[in-house]
């Protein structure tokens, strides 16, 4: 998870870590992981004896975080799916996104994704995957993304200013996903503070061999909200001449400039 925390890294649990709701999501994980484990099985992968993990599995299929079937093992219930719903909803998504996203992947045949920085993440919020474009599983709704190393978190970034956008970038490292990512504080600084309103910005497989991509900024008509950046990928290094002013237009109506 990519983030800024003044108070660095935990070290541990806090003092007062409630012992039943980590293991609670424990569960939640490894069925999420591997859905249809028995209660015995979840227990084994947990850690846990088996009459805690059958009041665990029993609460938490009550409350609608497990599915029960038929065969007596257990999947990931409906209340997870609301809850992800609820987190892409607090993201205040621009009016229409979706529809906007489709028509940019029509005109370019391309995967298209709308991300946004948010309380120092940045996050895929939607998706609409194209023909042209590679599946990309670090890139589903809901998930971070590494910034420096991808077109959506660079668009994002480069929307800071100069010192905070050093600090997040020294907080969180430049990991080096492919030969060609920016490991260079300084090189990608210059990068990004050339960067403005308008541009395109083309990442060429710095976070995935052979995947290209190119983003812009959506035109801000709220300073107090998140930034938001469209995306569009592509298979290879280049991506077609078109997706550029795609792009452009689709921010446009996501902002709704016309």
């Amino acid at each position: 998870m990519v983030r800024v925390d003044d108070e660095g890294p935990p070290e541990g649990p806090p003092e007062d870590f409630v012992q039943s709701v980590g293991r609670a999501l424990r569960v939640l994980e490894v069925v999420g992981a591997e859905p249809g484990l028995p209660v015995k099985a979840i227990a084994r992968r947990c850690e846990l004896n088996i009459s805690t993990t059958y009041h665990l599995v029993r609460t938490m299929a009550y409350e609608g975080y497990l599915r029960r079937l038929s065969s007596g093992t257990y999947v990931i219930g409906d209340q997870v799916a609301r809850r992800f719903h609820d987190l892409i909803g607090a993201f205040g998504r621009p009016p229409d996104a979706v529809a906007v996203l489709r028509s940019l992947t029509e005109r370019t045949g391309l995967s298209a994704y709308l991300g946004c920085l948010n309380a120092s993440r940045v996050t895929v919020v939607s998706v609409v995957e194209g023909p042209g474009s590679p599946y990309l599983e670090d890139f589903e709704a809901g998930l971070d993304v590494s910034p420096h190393a991808t077109a959506l978190g660079k668009v994002l970034l480069a929307a800071l200013p100069s010192r905070e956008r050093r600090a997040y970038l020294r907080e969180n490292g430049l990991r080096p996903y492919t030969a060609n990512t920016c490991t260079d504080l300084g090189d990608l600084e210059a990068a990004l503070a050339a960067f403005g309103p308008g541009d395109v910005l083309v990442e060429h497989g710095e976070f995935r061999d052979d995947v290209a991509c190119a983003g812009t900024l959506v035109p801000r008509t709220d300073d107090t909200g998140p930034a938001w950046a469209v995306v569009v990928s592509a298979r290879g290094e280049d991506l077609p001449v078109h997706a550029r002013q795609a792009l452009l237009t689709a921010a446009g109506d996501l902002a709704g400039v016309r």
